[in-house]
């Protein structure tokens, strides 16, 4: 029979050692919440920083297109010299004539004017949609960062702890060899499982660098550490729990499908402007100037004079032949409505595909967490009997050094579906196109740590982001 006298004790030190390297993992200092960093990326974000300008834009754009139907005035002048000479009777003239006059004109009847202010409309609509959806990708993509950094961390943490395991496994091989109650083969078998772990603990310190180098380039600034979940983990329900209803709320909401309805009704209007290309226009004109002649001229030749006028009417145009123009912009607006029009089918078709992936891939990460939680607690419990039986001599070192690698990836598995748990709640908000700032506030409130800031959700969620002062709690305005 073997005997290991050292066993209780490794039991004790590696609980000790996994719980002393979680608390250190879970009191980062200046820790900052995902909320913060969203506002942090706000200002720096090259995708979300694009959309805004799109949209500032757009507006400007549109009030463009206003201009076609308010007055147009112009100042104009002209200077010029003539020479004129008439044979019969006899009469030559040379000198200058100046001109100088205000010119006014008022758009009566312009119907593609009209129609192009109504699509400057539409384009700043777009550009907000854009905008919301460019705002709720940057909240994805920040709580991607978010959680992956955590997930790195916890796998370091579960790592060391059980290097820390091995290694004392292996040093109870080691006196259990030296006092002749086991073999070499005991020892040979932790070394090599040591060997192993300290490489992914290498690969797992590597992986969190990357982690947080890709957390610091979405954020924008260098150094950020993202608060741990609460222990206990809870996760939240899926409400409503129900995919039919997910689906029903992207095709009003999401910001995918409205751009491409906006899309649409901007083509049916391309066609009626082109076919405002056989309509006539009035215009209001006027005209007000004065010209100057210092040595007359030919139907006043005098030493000089200057003559005032002033001139207002209504100009009709009525388009006859413009080259065959207008009708093939008419078949030209028509197919581009047609595409229009498949494009929205195409939209619609597309989000309810992917909420419906995004819900079910939920649903699977909520069924993984329940069942690695249930094999997290098997896992202790093979260990702990691996442990007494090796005590005891009826398990062998590679048991317990199984066991053990089991455990922990058992825990790493567990923390890798739990983030992918939460962010999947928020890739299913921003599939429906209902993602706001307020989820990111009540995930803030939920995960924090108990000595975490407090945060208070927005009264606003649709307010644009601004960019804070370093070092300031979470503003109240940030992305949809």
């Amino acid at each position: 029979m073997r005997h290991a006298p050292a066993l209780p004790r490794l039991r004790t030190s590696c609980a000790a050692a996994a719980v002393a390297l979680l608390g250190v993992a879970a009191l980062p200092a200046q820790a900052q919440s995902l909320m913060q960093m969203v506002e942090q990326a706000s200002g720096y974000d090259a995708q979300w920083q694009s959309a805004r300008a799109n949209l500032d834009a757009a507006i400007s754009r549109g009030e463009q297109a206003r201009a076609g139907l308010l007055p147009q005035v112009g100042l104009q002048a002209q200077s010029q010299y003539s020479h004129t000479a008439i044979s019969n009777p006899e009469l030559r003239l040379n000198g200058p004539n100046h001109q100088i006059g205000i010119t006014a004109s008022q758009p009566l009847y312009r119907p593609a004017n009209r129609i192009a202010l109504e699509q400057g409309r539409l384009g700043g609509d777009i550009a907000r949609l854009q905008l919301d959806a460019a705002s709720q990708d940057l909240l994805v993509r920040v709580a991607q960062a978010y959680f992956d950094v955590l997930a790195a961390q916890d796998s370091t943490v579960f790592v060391s702890a059980q290097k820390a395991a091995v290694q004392e496994q292996l040093a109870a091989a080691r006196r259990n060899f030296d006092v002749g109650t086991a073999t070499i083969t005991d020892s040979r078998e932790a070394e090599a499982r040591f060997d192993l772990v300290r490489a992914q603990e290498i690969a797992a310190d590597n992986d969190l660098t990357v982690k947080r180098l890709a957390l610091d380039n979405t954020v924008g600034s260098p150094g950020n550490k993202p608060w741990p979940l609460k222990q206990p983990v809870l996760l939240p329900a899926t409400t409503p729990d129900n995919v039919l209803m997910w689906v029903d709320q992207a095709q009003s909401e999401q910001p995918q499908i409205r751009i491409a309805q906006l899309a649409t009704d901007n083509a049916r209007l391309d066609t009626k402007k082109a076919e405002t290309g056989h309509l006539p226009t009035v215009d209001l004109q006027a005209t007000v100037g004065r010209q100057l002649y210092p040595k007359g001229s030919i139907t006043m030749p005098t030493n000089g004079y200057n003559a005032n006028q002033a001139t207002v009417g209504v100009v009709l145009n009525v388009p006859l032949f413009a080259g065959f123009s207008v009708q093939n912009r008419v078949k030209e607006t028509l197919a581009l409505e047609t595409k229009a029009e498949a494009d929205l089918d195409n939209a619609r078709r597309t989000v309810a595909q992917n909420v419906r992936s995004a819900f079910f891939g939920l649903q699977s990460s909520a069924s993984q967490v329940k069942a690695l939680e249930a094999a997290e607690a098997s896992s202790q419990l093979a260990l702990d009997a691996n442990l007494t039986g090796y005590q005891v001599g009826v398990r062998i070192n590679i048991d317990v050094l199984n066991a053990q690698s089991q455990l922990y990836q058992t825990k790493r598995d567990l923390a890798l579906a739990r983030y992918n748990s939460l962010l999947g709640q928020l890739k299913l908000k921003q599939a429906a196109g209902t993602l706001t700032l307020n989820d990111i506030a009540v995930l803030d409130r939920s995960m924090l740590a108990s000595d975490a800031p407090a945060l208070a959700i927005p009264a606003n969620p649709t307010a644009p982001v601004a960019t804070p002062a370093a070092a300031t709690p979470p503003a109240t305005a940030a992305p949809r």
